[in-house]
């Protein structure tokens, strides 16, 4: 088997797959669910309940609020205690609203049966039904960006799709849920392509999956055997093979330009295999999206597992399902430990962008103390981006911000390949990131002159 990949750059983090082989189960519901009303890139969501609503599962709580935004609704029944602020993954305080939970009575008309629909069967979803109904379920990139998918099917004019891509890598060490996603609900997955290529009008459809997930590729590649529109692409194992712009790179061959270009600008349009599963609940099942797959990991977690979450669940909670925290300091993360986030509370709620919580030991986490650049070159070898990240990380550092415009910093991904790979343990990202956010404001404070 002929396996592809991205052309420049990657590096090979140690697998942690502690629970591939784990059946996803359903979480306990919270008692108190709590909704961030920033649980995608854009603007946050606008609350359309008040303190003492009694909402169902199902119900809309915030609307959009803004082009690029999203509407959150309910996972839970109860009663709307407060809308207030609390910490969310960043370690900031952000608007939210709070749930008291009571029972578990859902909206009814939510289709809960188990019978797979085929688009086949229902002629009256045009592409303009299918992206309404998306927009309307609020469906976001289940990835980790959180983008709204409505939006990707939306193509700017100057640009046209000629396939869509699903990215089924999950080329994070420790994360599985996408993979028992694959394997529990490859129909209604394939579906969900079905319905992105008939909104994004385009006859070709493409799933990448990376070669350490033989049975998803074995199942994948049977199930689609007599489909020519679609094609499974084995994959090499390295990261971060994930990216958008690294897995239109490794599957079709194109190269995505730096920003502001985007996936469409050569022709594809890139979705979780996450979100085509959202995507076929929201249009053949009336379900906005609530709820996702996640796993709960660590070398000392005493039961790592697959979850179908509640949003609005606490990361405390499903660390306590899994076994508790292991003795001593440790880190909570939440993705995995390449581009994951280091929360500050457990009290932090599970949100539609979610995929992992990963727990490290103090041993695991700690890093080594910043040595001398050795000038090795280790981190542009690495770098997806063919950026030179030492380069980045000192004009960051000395707030040179002319320059670190000049030399592309926009175009990093933050997939910490560099840092990585750097025997110096310098904080290469760390300094990136600053200057990327510094560089960013800048640039957007010039457009907003013109």
């Amino acid at each position: 088997m002929r396996l592809k990949t991205f052309s420049i750059g990657g590096v090979h983090p140690e697998e942690n797959k502690l629970s591939a082989e784990k059946v996803t189960v359903k979480a306990e519901l919270p008692k108190v669910a709590i909704f961030p009303l920033g649980q995608h890139i854009g603007a946050p969501a606008k609350p359309v309940v008040a303190k003492g609503d009694k909402v169902k599962v199902g119900t809309l709580i915030a609307e959009a609020n803004g082009f690029v935004s999203a509407p959150i609704y309910s996972s839970v029944s109860g009663t709307v205690a407060k809308i207030d602020t609390s910490i969310d993954a960043t370690g900031y305080r952000k608007p939210v609203i709070i749930i008291n939970v009571e029972g578990d009575e859902w909206e009814e008309s939510i289709d809960r049966s188990d019978k797979l629909e085929l688009l086949s069967e229902h002629p009256e979803l045009t592409p303009e039904v299918i992206i309404d109904k998306v927009k309307n379920a609020g469906v976001t990139g289940m990835g980790g960006a959180g983008f709204p998918t409505f939006i990707k099917l939306c193509p700017p004019p100057t640009a046209k799709a000629e396939c869509v891509i699903i990215n089924a890598v999950e080329c994070e060490p420790y994360i599985t849920a996408d993979y028992r996603l694959m394997m529990e609900h490859p129909d209604e997955i394939l579906v969900g392509l079905d319905l992105l290529m008939k909104a994004a009008k385009v006859e070709k459809g493409y799933i990448g999956i990376e070669d350490n997930k033989p049975a998803a590729i074995e199942l994948f590649m049977q199930k689609t055997a007599s489909d020519s529109r679609i094609e499974i692409v084995p994959l090499a194992k390295k990261y971060p093979q994930g990216g958008e712009k690294q897995l239109v790179d490794a599957v079709i061959g194109r190269q995505v330009p730096a920003p502001p270009a985007i996936p469409v600008n050569v022709g594809a349009i890139v979705q979780n295999v996450g979100t085509a599963f959202a995507v076929y609940e929201a249009v053949m099942k009336n379900k906005p999206l609530f709820e996702r797959y996640t796993t709960v990991t660590g070398k000392y977690i005493k039961e790592p597992g697959n979850f179908l979450v509640r949003m609005g669940t606490t990361f405390g909670q499903m660390i306590e399902t899994c076994g508790g925290l292991p003795e001593g300091d440790n880190k909570v993360l939440a993705g995995g430990p390449m581009m994951g986030k280091a929360v500050t509370s457990l009290d932090v709620p599970v949100c539609k962008g979610t995929n992992s919580i990963t727990v490290l030991t103090d041993d695991e986490a700690r890093r080594k103390e910043p040595q001398p650049c050795i000038r090795c070159a280790k981190c542009v070898s690495a770098c997806p981006m063919g950026l030179e990240p030492y380069l980045l990380a000192t004009l960051s550092a000395y707030q040179n911000w002319e320059r670190a415009e000049a030399e592309d910093i926009v175009s990093c991904i933050s997939c910490g390949s560099c840092q990585f790979t750097c025997p110096s343990h310098r904080p290469i990202l760390d300094n990136i990131l600053q200057g990327k956010a510094a560089v960013m404001g800048i640039i957007r404070a010039r457009n907003a002159k013109k």
